[in-house]
């Protein structure tokens, strides 16, 4: 039988999600707070019956299948996720691939920093959220979102080079090599059945003898502050900050790109946002 602790925190966790958080229509003003249960139980492909008995602990020992379908459908945290297991007394097997979606919350943290450049990283370095200006700074972020081809396998070899020929290269390239070669490795770890980061190592290990050679050196780099000088083929050469926030429960990097008050850096920035 499903234990009590596992049934309440399935339940508190469905009455704190709303229909707009999975997908769903909002529809008529709802008697209760939270999604439905058979909102839930659609979701997670089961009956209704099956998952109203899982939520009153009366139901059968769920299964890991079982758990990895109600962990989905009520959007858990990978903390989360490992606490359901632990609750229901089941290994969990490792999560499939990185989160590729953005939490509302840091999506909208992005569009209220209009003077930053802010963008968002899954774990195999796609960027999968990003501002106006960001798109602005860094160029056609819906051609190349990924970081580590753009750095390794386009022309320049810039962390932040487009694709045609508006590019913007950084004088940390070299810096930035060892930190995605280090992330990438980890990811692999974490992520082994994933298919999509399994083709972009494929393809950065065929393409660039530099990635290669920065994989096998195994380099270990924390996320922090830098300062760099990016030159823009449109307004020039730019000296910011880049700061990293971490977003450990999905495996994910808020990067931060700002310009020093009253520097021409700012004032290039101002103008590339307000032209885009």
């Amino acid at each position: 039988m499903a234990s009590q602790e596992l049934a309440r925190f399935l339940r508190e966790r469905r009455e704190d999600l709303r229909p707009v958080d999975v997908g769903l229509p909002t529809g008529p003003r709802r008697r209760t707070p939270g999604l439905r249960r058979e909102e839930v139980a659609g979701l997670a492909n089961m009956s209704v019956d099956y998952y109203v008995r899982l939520e009153q602990a009366r139901g059968p020992h769920p299964s890991s299948r079982i758990l990895d379908a109600v962990t989905d459908a009520l959007r858990l945290t990978p903390a989360e996720r490992m606490h359901v297991f632990r609750l229901a007394g089941v290994n969990p097997e490792p999560p499939a691939g990185p989160v590729r979606q953005v939490r509302p919350y840091v999506a909208g943290l992005l569009h209220r920093m209009t003077d930053t450049a802010a963008i968002v990283t899954d774990a195999s370095y796609d960027v999968i959220a990003w501002n106006p200006l960001a798109n602005a700074l860094l160029g056609d972020l819906e051609t190349e979102p990924n970081l580590a081809r753009r750095r390794f396998l386009r022309t320049g070899r810039s962390e932040s080079s487009s694709t045609g020929s508006s590019s913007t290269e950084s004088s940390s390239t070299e810096e930035f090599a060892p930190i995605v070669a280090g992330r990438l490795r980890a990811s692999a770890a974490r992520y082994p059945r994933d298919e999509p980061l399994a083709r972009l190592l494929a393809e950065l290990r065929a393409g660039s003898e530099e990635f290669v050679a920065a994989w096998d050196a195994n380099p270990v780099r924390a996320p922090g502050h830098r300062v760099k000088t990016m030159n823009h083929p449109e307004v020039g050469p730019l000296r910011v900050n880049c700061d990293v926030l971490v977003v450990p429960e999905d495996d994910q990097q808020v990067v931060f790109i700002t310009a020093d008050p009253g520097t021409p850096a700012s004032r290039a920035l101002r103008q590339l946002l307000s032209a885009g």
